[in-house]
């Protein structure tokens, strides 16, 4: 009876180490879908949830990509464009294409795919240090399903690499001349059905043309923007929230050897206006896919075990070749997952 009794009582201490370990641990960041701006006004934040958009008016949209085109975007909003392409002046590149077996110089059109996501985190300002972000580990954690691995400025692309010279920064190279920054590099399998997929398009694709990888390699460089660059650069005007910033996170992926030109990550913070304990976080995410991938409709619609693979509905996360919660989820869920991620971490410090 007694080690009956001595069972029981250990059985209920467990029970109670558990209801108290599942207590202590935050409840997760939500994410709550908003439509226009006025979504992301300060007061209408709440613990915990993320207000979350990345659909324009269905007027910008074009309907073939389901996405901006570049030029539609920098002239409907130009402090976006200023701000998240790799630098102000930034403008589609031009390149080199070999038609008809005649090399010529054209336009590489875009078409952008941009998210804006804001939460409030219950911590004073003062006790967030921006540049402990500044590390491998925080990548990391951002997506487990992407591989880094730190790089020098001396091993990134080259900037005379075709598929990275249009990024450069005009004024310095990247991962350079920057007291809190680093240069990583990346690579990120796609998964699920989608190599399979990829396999059969290269095989019934032209021989001349390059084959379709199965894989994205990037390389970035992480900043920590200082307070007195936010103020410089006016990213107030950018966020809409005129309160003092302790400053920025920014990732330039400078070169991408599928899919995508460039993408930008930018995370600034500021004050809130009305809780000192209390730090007010807007996320950008930008990427610039190329419209030349859009062609590739006709070429894989033909085909039956490929009507999915149309790379329209693969990128907008509506094909059966979507899988997983990185990005060959697609994008919308490859965003939402980052920002929620990158929440949890800032909160969890």
């Amino acid at each position: 009876m007694r080690s009956l009794t001595q069972l029981a009582a250990l059985l209920l201490a467990v029970g109670a180490l558990a209801a108290a370990h599942a207590h202590a641990q935050p409840a997760p960041f939500q994410l709550d879908e908003v439509t226009g701006p006025a979504g992301f006004a300060v007061e209408r934040l709440k613990p915990r949830t993320i207000e979350f958009m990345d659909r324009p008016s269905d007027e910008l949209i074009d309907p073939d990509a389901g996405l901006i085109r570049f030029e539609d975007w920098a002239q409907a909003r130009p402090l976006e464009k200023q701000f998240l392409t790799p630098f102000p002046s930034y403008v589609e590149p031009t390149v080199e294409t070999l038609v008809d077996g005649v090399r010529k110089r054209q336009k590489e059109k875009l078409h952008m795919y941009v998210a804006e996501a804001r939460f409030a985190l219950a911590r004073r300002p003062e006790k967030i240090d921006l540049a402990s972000y500044v590390t491998l580990p925080f990548v990391e954690r951002t997506d487990p399903a992407i591989k880094h691995q730190l790089i020098t400025e001396a091993e990134a692309i080259s900037p005379k690499d075709p598929r990275a010279v249009h990024n450069q920064h005009p004024l310095r190279r990247w991962c350079d001349a920057r007291p809190v920054t680093i240069c990583v590099r990346s690579q990120y399998r796609f998964e699920g059905k989608l190599p399979l997929g990829i396999q059969i398009a290269n095989k019934i694709r032209d021989s001349s043309k390059k084959p379709i990888a199965d894989h994205l390699d990037f390389e970035s460089e992480l900043t920590l923007r200082s307070p007195d660059e936010v103020a410089e650069l006016g990213l107030a005007a950018l966020t809409g929230l005129d309160t003092p910033s302790i400053g920025a996170l920014e990732q330039n992926i400078y070169y991408v050897n599928e899919v995508m030109q460039f993408g930008k990550l930018l995370a600034v913070f500021q004050r809130h206006p009305s809780d000192a304990n209390q730090t007010v976080v807007t996320v950008y995410m930008a990427l610039a896919v190329e419209t030349s991938i859009f062609l590739k409709k006709k070429e894989f619609s033909n085909v039956p075990v490929l009507r999915n693979l149309v790379p329209a509905q693969v990128l907008a996360g509506k094909s059966s070749f979507n899988t997983g919660s990185s990005i060959s989820a697609g994008l919308p869920m490859y965003a939402r997952n980052q920002v929620k991620a990158i929440a949890a971490i800032l909160d969890s410090k």
